[in-house]
């Protein structure tokens, strides 16, 4: 889960002069992590190899 520490620790550790754009884009990268987490967790994950055979199929 995102929360407002995380989303604090992360800017805080963003350089003194920074824009909003860095920073929005700082904020969504936390949610895009915390969600590939929680797929993860979830199982809602696929294997090289069933990628792979995908991404053959596509290139065909």
């Amino acid at each position: 889960m995102l929360t407002k520490e995380k989303i604090k620790k992360s800017i805080d550790a963003l350089p003194d002069n920074l824009t909003i754009d860095q920073v929005i884009d700082r904020v969504i990268m936390l949610d895009k992590i915390e969600q590939g987490l929680k797929d993860v967790e979830e199982g809602r994950v696929h294997s090289t190899n069933e990628v792979k055979a995908k991404l053959s199929q596509w290139l065909k």
